[in-house]
């Protein structure tokens, strides 16, 4: 069974996306809702184009992707039919692919962003494929497959998976890559550990590193030297040690349900978003 936002089973009911309002100043004024935007039934994640011009959000009940116009706040076009189960989407460095993982078929569907259309046929990946994420230099994505423990590796350029799928930690949910693109952090819901993969030869570096209870996401100081992982169901925050692949300290203890984190532009502060609370713990890195 895929990562879902609760501890126990919640189905996703409402079929919009909520726009919020920019903040100049949190001392100022809280974020407010603008506008509610109709999409399809069960929409389960959103990314922005790297130019910022559009949204994708994946319709997990209605097998399609719909596509925002930032600028006016409107669903462009009709919905883009896709796999069967779509969980997540990514975007290419470069801007002109979306790829989307379909939970249901084991496939990624790749989207031509400039067409809004399906590119040739889905890719079979593995079983129950969770998250999709691009390698720094964006000739190959990784893709998370829940279900059977392995990550698959695709070649952008001819769109068919490289090599054999690489087996990790009992599972996988999310992958992050290092600051320098050597390395993929693949983080091991099932079994509270984070596989470590070496980019360059597509092998699992060293041990599983074992941190909190049912890990969800990473994200990484911009030096490169700590990541920071988010323990769902412990309701703690583990830091790595990159250099040393090492828990660095105690759990940092957070809110209910930490299902993602994110760091500032400049290292100094950590925002974990936790999904059972309702809250957002900020966390002081240095």
């Amino acid at each position: 069974m895929i990562p879902t936002i609760s501890r126990t089973t919640i189905a996703f009911t409402a079929a919009t996306l909520l726009m919020f309002a920019p903040v100049s100043s949190p001392a100022i004024a809280a974020p407010r809702v603008t506008s509610t935007i109709d999409v399809g039934n069960d929409p389960y994640s959103v990314a922005f184009s790297p130019n910022g011009k559009t949204a994708y959000v994946v319709n997990f009940a209605d097998d399609s992707v719909s596509v925002i116009n930032v600028s006016t706040g409107t669903v462009q076009g009709s919905p883009i039919a896709v796999g069967n189960g779509p969980y997540s989407v990514a975007f290419s460095h470069n801007g002109k692919t979306a790829y989307v993982a379909n939970t249901a078929d084991d496939s990624v569907s790749v989207i031509n962003v400039t067409t809004s259309t399906v590119q040739g046929s889905p890719i079979a990946v593995g079983d129950n494929p969770a998250a999709v994420a691009f390698t720094h230099n964006g000739k190959t994505a990784y893709v998370a497959n829940y279900n059977d423990d392995t990550v698959s590796v695709i070649n952008v350029k001819t769109s068919t998976v490289h090599g054999a799928p690489i087996a990790v930690g009992n599972g996988p949910a999310s992958v992050a890559f290092t600051p320098n693109g050597k390395e993929a952090y693949v983080i091991n819901g099932d079994d509270d550990t984070v596989s470590v993969i070496n980019v360059k030869t597509s092998a699992v570096h060293g041990a599983p590193i074992a941190v909190g209870a049912y890990p969800m996401a990473a994200a990484f100081t911009p030096n490169g030297k700590k990541a920071y992982v988010a323990c769902g169901n412990d309701d703690t925050v583990s830091v790595i040690n990159v250099k040393t692949s090492t828990v660095q300290g105690a759990p940092i203890g957070v809110g209910n349900g930490p299902y993602s984190v994110a760091l500032s532009p400049n290292g100094k502060i950590a925002y974990v978003a936790n999904a059972e609370g309702g809250t957002v713990s900020v966390i002081t890195t240095k």
